[in-house]
């Protein structure tokens, strides 16, 4: 009460600021995103739920899953020689005009129908993690029209890409022929050859660097926002030259835990695959010499010959199950890394977050 016996106003309380207004340092991303995932996939753990997200970063690929597919194909107990087998595909094709245009119209369909639905995954994936339930058709129709967006912009970007090559190679090859010809600079092809492996493996790093920024960055925020990649882009890139001593650490240890994720998964599918690929030889083995014992001796036939195939083909099947799964969490971390960094630069993300988990609350 004041002096004149009248009751004091309340005073007046200011909020508190907007969570988002403090934006989190990226090892504290890193730490929350770690929770995050962990609440994801195992409260409560759901086998469907898994096998949707393996069957989603196993379209993804990159990184973790490739690396490990890559080594883990080569554990299967059938020695293909890929080399020599492709080797022989091309001596093949060489003869027939053909069948090497059908061959390329096919890789390149094939080409760009991964391209297509891995960036429709993508949003899809990040719809998974902030909605924390996977359902890929009804995700798949909502998220198309995003992902077809994503898929013209990368397509557009590798597109400009090669034709700055093919132009780059296309004007340096009269230099290469002079610098033949002429007996004073021998050393010119030479150095215009380095130049250009130089500038095509920078090129390559740059477009590696931006489509990992664009899946971790820029396509949560178009989703959230529900904006276009390129007006992403540009919040991505504000806050890049805002704080570009905690945009470049997001990106070291972007890089850095994905490497580590890597090796993990690659230290847990060792024993695994090792004890797949061998044993398939230990059944084979005791088949032979079951059949051994009743006088009966293994010869290849059409029938056997089936079995081989059907055989091979479950094993494979059984193989990119495993690494699918095996990889999953690692890219499910990366993306969750991602979306705790950028939203909080974005309060609709940040709300959408929110509002979806209580796990991302900041504390």
């Amino acid at each position: 009460m004041n002096t004149a016996g009248q009751s004091s106003p309340r005073p007046f309380l200011v909020p508190p600021p907007h969570p988002a207004a403090s934006a989190l340092s990226p090892l504290e991303s890193l730490s929350n995103a770690w929770g995050d995932m962990l609440h994801l996939l195992f409260q409560p753990f759901e086998g469907r739920r898994w096998m949707r997200l393996s069957a989603i970063c196993l379209f993804l690929g990159g990184g973790t899953s490739t690396a490990a597919f890559q080594w883990g194909f080569s554990t299967l107990p059938v020695n293909l020689h890929p080399a020599h087998m492709l080797f022989r595909a091309r001596l093949f094709l060489a003869q027939h005009l053909s069948l090497m245009v059908l061959a390329g119209v096919l890789s390149v369909g094939l080409g760009v129908g991964l391209l297509y639905v891995r960036c429709v995954l993508r949003f899809v994936l990040v719809d998974a993690i902030l909605a924390r339930s996977v359902s890929l058709r009804c995700a798949w129709k909502k998220l198309e029209p995003s992902g077809r967006g994503y898929f013209y912009w990368i397509g557009g970007i590798l597109s400009a890409l090669i034709l700055v090559g093919l132009g780059l190679v296309a004007a340096l090859v009269p230099y290469l022929r002079f610098g033949r010809d002429a007996s004073r600079s021998p050393w010119l092809p030479a150095l215009l050859l380095v130049s250009v492996l130089a500038a095509v493996i920078a090129g390559g790093l740059v477009m590696a660097v931006a489509i990992t920024l664009t899946d971790d960055l820029a396509v949560p925020l178009a989703y959230a926002e529900r904006t276009s990649l390129p007006a992403a882009w540009k919040k991505v890139w504000k806050v890049g030259t805002g704080d570009p001593g905690i945009f470049l650490l997001y990106v070291v240890l972007r890089f850095a835990v994905s490497m580590l994720v890597g090796v993990a998964v690659l230290a847990f599918l060792f024993p695994v695959l090792t004890g797949l690929s061998s044993g398939p030889i230990v059944a084979v083995a005791l088949v032979v010499l079951a059949l051994g014992w009743v006088g009966l001796t293994w010869a290849w036939n059409p029938i056997t010959i089936a079995l081989g195939v059907v055989g091979l083909v479950l094993l494979t099947t059984a193989l990119f199950i495993l690494l699918s799964v095996a990889g999953m969490p690692g890219q499910v971390y990366l993306q969750t890394f991602g979306v705790r960094f950028i939203a909080a630069h974005s309060p609709a993300l940040d709300a959408m977050a929110r509002a979806s988990k209580p796990s991302l609350r900041r504390r």
